[in-house]
């Protein structure tokens, strides 16, 4: 199957510009196929170097020598990566990752997972793994690596107040297996940290706007708010006025709807132990 070129913008990220100009010299070197490139590289796939051509995975620190070695270009690519490499994130979610870093406040719905910021290393690494199973072992750790950074935060001398409201989905869903889930849920509900709000929005509810998607709104300091909203492959960031006034009724619907923060720890605490003893009927080691 043939590799689909996505939209690079070079101007965009030093990671896309890696991408652009390992994508322009190959085409440049008697019109290269991956394949070729792959075989005179020797040390990566097919599919990764198709990832770090379309900027959707960090190249390896032994890429760009080899790359500078293929195409004759004297050192190019390993300028270009000492740039990608302080680049976290892909550019098409970079600008939502410089929202959360710096809001002073930060207002999400979770539709489908626990929230990033309040997710526990292993539910981390195994969500992260659900959504891209072709990852290497180094990509992997890389973008674990990435997200347990992006939680510092919360715990920092200023720490932005975060309003959480998570759909019972959410709770129900055994990311990682029963034991845990008891793990990850009893993080939640021991979490005392007053800029730390939690709301969970019960399946009794009923329908609502929001269903089918996460949704973030980030306070911006002089300016409105910026909304992220997210699907499972997908996201959108939205700063025109209107639209944004319309999802922010939409999650003020939605905080009123939730149960209040004491009885989302009740149900919380609840949904855990029967993790809980599900894990111990499966036999899974109950680690604390």
């Amino acid at each position: 199957m043939a590799f689909k070129p996505n939209e690079l913008d070079p101007g965009r990220s030093a990671r896309d510009l890696f991408g652009w100009e390992m994508r322009d010299h190959r085409k440049r070197a008697d019109a290269m196929s991956l394949d070729q490139l792959t075989q005179i590289i020797g040390c990566i796939s097919k599919g990764h170097l198709a990832r770090i051509e379309r900027a959707e995975s960090m190249p390896p620190p032994e890429l760009p020598a080899k790359l500078d070695a293929a195409f004759g270009t004297d050192g190019f690519f390993g300028r270009i990566y000492q740039l990608a490499k302080k680049e976290k994130f892909p550019g098409k979610y970079r600008r939502s990752v410089e929202l959360e870093a710096n809001a002073p406040v930060i207002e999400e719905y979770a539709a489908a997972t626990i929230p990033g910021l309040l997710q526990t290393p292993e539910v981390v690494r195994r969500s992260l793994q659900a959504g891209r199973p072709d990852m290497t072992p180094q990509e992997l750790d890389a973008s674990v690596a990435a997200r347990l950074e992006r939680q510092r935060r919360l715990d920092s001398d200023t720490p932005p107040h975060c309003w959480f409201v998570l759909d019972e989905s959410v709770l129900r869903r055994p990311v990682g297996g029963a034991a845990a889930m008891r793990r990850q849920l009893a993080a939640l509900a021991s979490d005392r940290r007053p800029h730390v709000t939690m709301q969970v929005l019960p399946h009794s509810a009923g329908e609502h706007a929001e269903m089918g998607g996460s949704l973030f709104i980030y306070a911006v300091p002089g300016s409105p708010p910026v909304v992220w909203e997210e699907g499972a492959r997908s996201g959108e960031l939205i700063d025109d006025f209107e639209s944004v006034a319309v999802r922010q009724r939409s999650y003020d619907l939605l905080r009123a709807m939730a149960l209040s923060p004491r009885d989302s720890r009740a149900m919380i605490r609840r949904i855990s132990q029967e993790y809980g003893r599900a894990s111990r009927q499966a036999g899974e080691v109950a680690e604390e």
